[in-house]
């Protein structure tokens, strides 16, 4: 059973007009995923816009969504970053807070080896209590961690799962054939879902499911209910949104999809822009 439910959502940061963060509108934003089928959030993920928050603003961030989901839902903290020594302390900072959880991502920019990635994530698990979901996102940090590294890292104590968003489903499929018992693989990407369940993945940490977390519920129950041919005709429905909210730079597609759906998210920080019209329409087309 997945430690932190089927459907969590990295959830996008909402803004006011001035670009600063909009407690009100998070608090509607949680109330609508929860309503939708989300079972974990993601705080300041990549698509909580991660980079453009201050590190009051996160710690801010977290103690509100803590305070208002009130166990309604798992709360997991992005922690992460590629110094070792910052992340540590970011970590423990949130300590206290009450979350969940903590994502903490693969070093970024810096490239480190795999004894890099290991050592770096091995430090920042001994620094702390809580759980840890490792995130492997090659696309973003330029370093894929290999499936003999995940493993290693599996046998800690605290590292509970890992958000796999490498795309290669070999990769996934060692880790979760050699994992230990416990060791959950969630997807990293909404459009291999379905597949990653197919080899023993137990959900997906989700962008999609701000705007569909209702139907990618009713996927993956009918992929663990036995009916594959509904999982997948889902899957097959679902995949234009899971492809187009990602056309132009996210969270940007994922904002404008909330505000047609009348779910209040304001813009972007810089060095994101605002999608133009023609953008906008086609994400709007989207959700036909």
């Amino acid at each position: 059973m997945a430690r932190f439910g089927r459907l969590v959502t990295a959830m996008v940061t909402p803004f006011n007009e001035q670009l600063q963060v909009d407690y009100d509108k998070t608090e509607r934003l949680i109330d609508h995923l929860i309503v939708n089928g989300t079972t974990g959030i993601v705080l300041s993920g990549t698509t909580g816009e991660s980079p453009t928050l201050s590190r009051t603003e996160k710690l801010d961030l977290f103690r509100h969504v803590v305070s208002y989901a009130k166990g309604r839902c798992h709360i997991i903290a992005g922690t992460g970053s590629n110094d070792t020594a910052s992340s540590i302390e970011f970590t423990q900072a949130v300590q206290s807070i009450g979350v969940d959880a903590v994502m903490v991502v693969a070093p970024y920019y810096s490239k480190p080896s795999q004894e890099g990635l290991y050592a770096h994530f091995k430090a920042l698990s001994e620094a702390t209590k809580l759980p840890v979901m490792l995130y492997n996102v090659p696309g973003r940090s330029v370093v894929n961690m290999t499936a003999e590294t995940t493993l290693r890292l599996a046998e800690l104590p605290n590292v509970v799962c890992i958000k796999e968003a490498s795309g290669n489903l070999s990769q996934m499929a060692q880790i979760i054939e050699h994992a230990p018992e416990g060791f959950e693989l969630y997807s990293g990407d909404d459009g291999l879902t379905l597949p990653i369940l197919s080899i023993g993945g137990v959900g997906i940490v989700s962008v999609a499911s701000h705007v569909v977390g209702r139907p990618m519920t009713d996927m993956m129950d009918a992929y663990f209910a036995g009916n594959y041919t509904e999982a997948a005709r889902l899957h097959r429905k679902l995949l234009p949104i899971f492809e187009g909210l990602f056309a132009y730079p996210s969270p940007g597609p994922t904002k404008v999809a909330l505000e047609k759906l009348g779910v209040q998210v304001g813009g972007v920080r810089l060095p994101l822009v605002e999608l133009n019209e023609q953008e906008k329409a086609f994400v709007h087309s989207l959700l036909v």
